[in-house]
């Protein structure tokens, strides 16, 4: 499915089954397939599964101006792809840089989250990423291109925990996949978005107020995030952390199996109210 938003971009969406919304978003450099290994069977659960690229990601369009990317542009297009999709109320769950545009999602418009899942992900800047050096890599892939920025990426490593580089080595397929999506990225989109990633408040504060049921997921092996995970979890009323064991920053991937539990049992375990509301 092909959703136009409000800006006029185009957005690559998949919708599947029926029942209660499940809205999943990706992060920073991912795509929706991130989550297509789990979505037949949460929506053979009686949910209707929506996965979208980001603008800049995937099959999405990719703008050519640093001005159409920000947490906040994000935040709009989940809206606006919930709304295309007859999705009123929806659980929402965020993977890093998507956990981000969700926190805004659902502190601007509560109304509209029934349960969210926070995944992988922070309140504000990522723990330990100089934000000089953020800038920096921004340049380089507004000014040179992704060419010029990936082998600064990859001598980083920032997320290439044991668990990552397990997967890597015993999943056919998944280096080719990650191929695929960095060479799907636009680098405008990476710059413009690298910037805002680094320059973001951090809205812990904010999350106190946060009502609906809430879970918190991080891989235990995904250091920038866990101290962040933990923090959130205290501070949104009545959270749940699940800390998943033998996973980095992808615990979809990584360990898969104790991943789909925790997001399945928090499903099976939400009220009528979160489940009963979302689709329309």
């Amino acid at each position: 499915m092909r959703i136009t938003v409000d800006d006029g971009v185009g957005l690559d969406v998949t919708v599947h089954g029926s029942g209660p919304g499940l809205l999943l978003v990706h992060g920073f450099g991912g795509a929706k397939e991130d989550f297509a290994d789990h979505v037949t069977e949460l929506a053979t659960g009686g949910h209707t599964v929506v996965t979208f690229d980001h603008r800049g990601h995937g099959e999405s369009d990719a703008p050519g101006d640093v001005a159409a990317y920000s947490l906040d542009r994000l935040a709009a297009d989940v809206l606006g792809v919930a709304s295309a999709v007859d999705l009123d109320r929806f659980v929402l769950l965020g993977h890093s840089m998507g956990g981000m545009v969700v926190r805004r999602v659902v502190l601007a418009h509560p109304e509209r989250v029934a349960a969210l899942v926070l995944m992988d992900t922070s309140a504000g800047p990522v723990a330990g990423l100089d934000p000089a050096l953020m800038e920096a890599a921004a340049q380089i892939a507004i000014d040179d291109g992704k060419d010029a920025l990936k082998p600064l990426l990859d001598a980083a490593a920032t997320l290439q925990t044991p668990a990552y580089r397990r997967t890597l080595d015993e999943r056919p397929g998944y280096q080719e996949f990650e191929e695929r999506k960095w060479a799907a990225l636009s680098a405008v989109m990476w710059g413009a978005m690298a910037r805002d990633l680094a320059r973001q408040p951090d809205q812990l504060d904010a999350l106190r107020g946060v009502t609906c049921p809430t879970l918190v997921l991080v891989g235990t092996e995904d250091s920038p995030f866990v101290a962040g995970s933990r923090a959130m979890a205290a501070a949104i009323p009545g959270a749940e952390l699940v800390v998943i064991p033998e996973a980095g920053h992808s615990p979809q991937f990584e360990n898969p199996d104790a991943w789909r539990a925790a997001l399945c049992g928090f499903l099976a375990a939400l009220p009528a109210t979160a489940t009963g509301l979302a689709h329309q």
